[in-house]
């Protein structure tokens, strides 16, 4: 075989791949429904208030918003929390962005109980970044989940499940019926 030749085997056989990859897009199907989508200014303002909420009990926490494709959109790490506390905050948004529609829950403490009852539990808490902890609170916009607040760092996942809910109160008003 000529180097030519194999330069337009190589180029074909890559040409082949990437289709392959794009073709492979059905996960975000499964999730990502409708065209709702929580404006960054609206996401900046509950993760403000949910960590206010905490620091005003004395909680140092971060707090993740996560859009409906599992997405990362902003992660704020309040004044004196620890590292893991990120990490938390995102698994806690991320399982009810990606699992809340599917199994119609709104927050990461439902997740937890069903985890828990659940024959299928062990299973589903062993995919990446799915964490059966209360904290995370599912953003809806007309039945619609548009993204999830995740909290991390309170003394108990119901403390960081409040300072989510606070969190988006503060912005509900805005995010749509």
């Amino acid at each position: 075989m000529t180097a030519r030749g194999l330069v337009r085997r190589v180029a074909a056989w890559m040409f082949r791949a990437v289709a392959l990859l794009v073709g492979a897009q059905p996960a975000l199907a499964q999730v990502r429904q409708g065209e709702g989508v929580l404006p960054l200014s609206l996401a900046i303002e509950a993760a403000q208030e949910a960590i206010h909420h905490c620091e005003a009990q004395g909680w140092r926490v971060s707090v993740s918003v996560v859009d409906t494709a599992g997405v990362l959109r902003l992660q704020a790490r309040g004044d004196n929390s620890t590292i893991h506390t990120e990490q938390s905050s995102f698994r806690k948004a991320y399982t009810v962005v990606t699992l809340g529609p599917i199994f119609r829950f709104d927050t990461s403490g439902e997740f937890a109980a069903l985890a828990a009852r659940s024959p299928a539990g062990p299973a589903l808490t062993s995919l990446s970044n799915i964490l059966p902890l209360a904290g995370g609170v599912a953003i809806r916009r007309g039945g619609e989940i548009i993204a999830a607040i995740g909290v991390g760092g309170a003394p108990g996942g119901e403390r960081d499940e409040a300072c989510a809910r606070a969190g988006l109160a503060r912005i509900a008003d805005r995010v749509g019926p």
